[in-house]
């Protein structure tokens, strides 16, 4: 359905034509008429499925200028809440109404300020429960949304979240966004809202139709290998590579920045400044590969994700979701990828039957599947490459000395010889292998045997997947500070 048959007014259906948006997706298509009735609403879809529109539009388009704060958004991170107040922003720009956004870290006389100027409030629960306790600001909202209300749950803001809904009172409608729905959330759900309707956007929905999920299972000390070579034969766009701890967050970015890949760690332990820094280079495409933790990683919006790679499973299955949210945002295809080790599967297994979806068992490819997979790269760039005057003066200069065929062999042994791929040539287990342990796997359930499903030990790991830069032309990669050439005809630099 497109937007313009909701019934939203002049104003909104001139911002969204605007920002160029079409077509509602399905939470936006449940959503917005439920609450543009007034009804508390309970709605459950997975993160990029466009929630901020599907609260958003309908909450602005009863709103007046210049009365006051009338709508409280209250989100689990700084980033998101940027996020939020910046797409808030501009689907009221048009009816002249403002935002302001409160998080910790920053100076409070500025966020009371913004606070006293603004139509929407778009806050973290620790700052916003502060100023409140503190009555360094009063406000009455109409609307109030809790989005990624599982996260909060996650980040320990439960009993924050209901101290702040004792200071918004008067509210005539809230609005409750999660991914999941845990218990603690249904039950906070039946304290908050009031009759609210349920709109549920299953995982099926939301996941299969744009997310390709793979898995590899390789032993514990094959995992940096196995990782190298899926980024070398799937040379994504932009990549989350997701890890349980902080030390291997860093140890992680560290062995993929010397196989020259441009990666950046992303963890609790860094300061605001250290993080918005990395967000802002791999939003800007400045780096390719973001290493993170689930906390870190929490909130991130960025919408041209390729894939997401779990180097180590989550705890459990809503993380999982959560993760693979990253990707296949926006109506855009995802691929998420698990690396799994063969005392892992067990636990991969589990999640796949809470989340309900297929996930594909594969073999990490073989140096000659790279080697193929390039060399089809550079037959295509060759295809697709202009040709420049200027070569004609070139080849002439060459043909004194060299026929055409020998010339052509030299420059396709110059990129066959740039096109050296690291590690041995078979990683992991076969198919074969895969199903075989699958099995003993389920003979272990049914027996009742307890072996500990996580991803476990650290021990005896020795990880290396070669050493030094590598430099890669004919349809690969010349990896150098953060820049891609690619030869054979023509090179393309992203900045």
């Amino acid at each position: 359905m497109s937007f313009k048959e909701l019934q939203l007014n002049d104003k909104i259906q001139e911002a969204i034509a605007k920002m160029g948006f079409e077509t509602a997706s399905p939470v936006q298509l449940d959503a917005i008429p439920l609450v543009l009735e007034g009804h508390d609403l309970v709605a459950q879809a997975q993160t990029g499925t466009g929630k901020t529109a599907a609260f958003g539009l309908p909450m602005i388009n009863d709103m007046e200028p210049r009365s006051g704060v009338q709508g409280l958004v209250i989100v689990p991170t700084r980033e998101l809440a940027i996020q939020v107040s910046d797409e808030l922003f501009r689907f009221g720009k048009s009816s002249g109404l403002t935002t302001a956004c409160v998080y910790g870290g920053a100076p409070y006389a500025r966020q009371i300020k913004q606070v006293k100027e603004a139509s929407i409030v778009i806050a973290t629960p620790g700052r916003l429960i502060d100023l409140l306790k503190n009555n360094q600001i009063k406000i009455s909202p109409k609307v109030v949304v809790l989005d990624e209300a599982d996260e909060m749950l996650d980040m320990g803001f439960l009993d924050d979240i209901k101290e702040i809904f004792n200071f918004v009172k008067e509210r005539k409608q809230t609005l409750m966004f999660s991914a999941t729905m845990p218990p603690a959330i249904k039950a906070l759900a039946t304290q908050i809202l009031k009759e609210p309707k349920y709109v549920t956007i299953t995982q099926k929905d939301t996941t299969n139709k744009n997310i390709t999920q793979n898995y590899y299972v390789v032993e514990e000390y094959e995992k940096d290998e196995a990782l190298i070579r899926l980024l070398d034969f799937k040379e994504p766009t932009k990549a989350i590579i997701f890890c349980k701890m902080r030390r291997d967050v860093d140890r992680v970015a560290n062995t993929l920045n010397a196989q020259g890949f441009t990666s950046s760690g992303l963890h609790g332990d860094m300061d605001q400044k250290q993080r918005e820094r990395v967000i802002r280079a791999f939003r800007d495409s400045k780096i390719e590969i973001l290493v993170a933790t689930d906390v870190a990683a929490r909130g991130l919006d960025v919408k041209d994700i390729s894939h997401v790679f779990n180097y180590e499973l989550p705890f459990d299955s809503n993380s999982y979701v959560h993760r693979i949210g990253r990707t296949g945002r926006a109506g855009r295809d995802g691929v998420a990828v698990s690396i799994v080790s063969p005392r892992e599967l067990r636990q991969l297994l589990r999640i796949q039957k809470d989340v309900g979806s297929e996930m594909n068992v594969k073999v990490i490819p073989s140096i000659p599947d790279v080697k193929s997979k390039r060399s089809s790269a550079f037959i295509e760039e060759i295809e697709k490459t202009p040709i420049n005057e200027d070569v004609y003066t070139l080849i002439d200069q060459l043909k004194q000395d060299l026929d055409l065929s020998h010339i052509c062999y030299k420059l396709a042994s110059m990129a066959l010889a740039s096109q050296q791929v690291a590690g041995k040539d078979k990683i992991g287990k076969s198919i074969k292998d895969v199903e075989m342990l699958k099995l003993r796997a389920k003979e272990d359930r049914r027996g009742g045997g307890r072996r500990r499903p996580g991803g476990g030990g650290y021990n005896n790991r020795n990880r290396s997947g070669g050493g030094g830069d590598r430099n890669r032309s004919g349809g690969g990669r010349n990896r150098s500070g953060g820049d891609r050439n690619r030869s054979g005809g023509g090179s393309r630099r992203r900045d």
